[in-house]
């Protein structure tokens, strides 16, 4: 299983980046992003379930970013906008097979890309 990320950079405050994923090698029930800030523990951000479509985010992101996929092609997108500096971080792409309600704890997913920086300036 192999899960690609791409996107990221460097942004002023209040700009925007868009994160892409794509995973190969088997069927996931969701994907999604987390981020982790140095000495700070991964985080999650947000979730694409496959059934259904529903989506879930952080409190800290609701309103600004937006997460959107395709089952077929098993690929995550995170379109991130109005940036804080508090959003710097180092984002990773997981997709998961079970359907655990902690849907906000990395240990409930399978799979992980390699991660990619998002900085943001004020």
């Amino acid at each position: 299983v192999q899960l690609q990320a791409s996107g990221g950079g460097s942004v002023q405050a209040g700009g925007s980046l868009r994160l892409s994923c794509a995973a190969s090698g088997r069927t996931f029930y969701g994907m999604g992003w987390f981020r982790q800030a140095p000495g700070k523990d991964r985080e999650f951000v947000a979730l694409i379930s496959w059934n259904g479509g529903s989506t879930l985010y952080a409190d800290s992101v609701k309103g600004r970013f937006t997460v959107s996929g395709d089952n077929a092609k098993n690929t995550v997108s995170l379109e991130m906008n109005s940036l804080k500096p508090e959003d710097t971080a180092v984002y990773y792409c997981a997709a998961r097979t079970g359907v655990s309600g902690r849907y906000y704890m990395p240990s409930q997913y399978d799979s992980w890309g390699q991660g990619t920086q998002v900085t943001v300036s004020s």
